[in-house]
């Protein structure tokens, strides 16, 4: 599974370094309200898109998956207080020494 990854992330870099080697031309972004206009090499320019759509989603996702998050400490600590319960209970049984019985087979047919 390691060595699919990294087939892919090398797969993945070589596709990028190709798509910047091929786009070097430049290209002038601007914002229409704004009077600003910046000079920038095409790949560089759809690079920064990329990063920014990436980080956006993964912001979301994360800040949609905050329920999950949550129910996943809500049982973690229920989980450990129920291992501490039964602990204390394990505790206060008196020490029975018995040998353990025996699970007769499955037969099957």
């Amino acid at each position: 599974m390691r060595a699919l990854f990294w087939l892919l992330v090398i797969v993945v870099a070589i596709g990028l370094a190709l798509f910047a080697v091929s786009n070097r031309e430049m290209v002038s972004l601007g914002l229409w309200p704004l009077p600003i206009l910046i000079d920038l090499p095409l790949y560089l320019a759809v690079l920064v898109a990329v990063a920014i759509g990436f980080v956006i989603g993964q912001s979301s996702a994360w800040l949609f998956a905050g329920r999950w998050r949550r129910e996943v400490r809500r049982r973690g600590r229920r989980i450990a207080s129920l291992e501490r319960e039964l602990t204390a209970t394990q505790a206060q049984l008196p020490a029975v020494d018995t040998p353990p019985t025996s699970v007769p087979a499955l037969r099957r047919p």
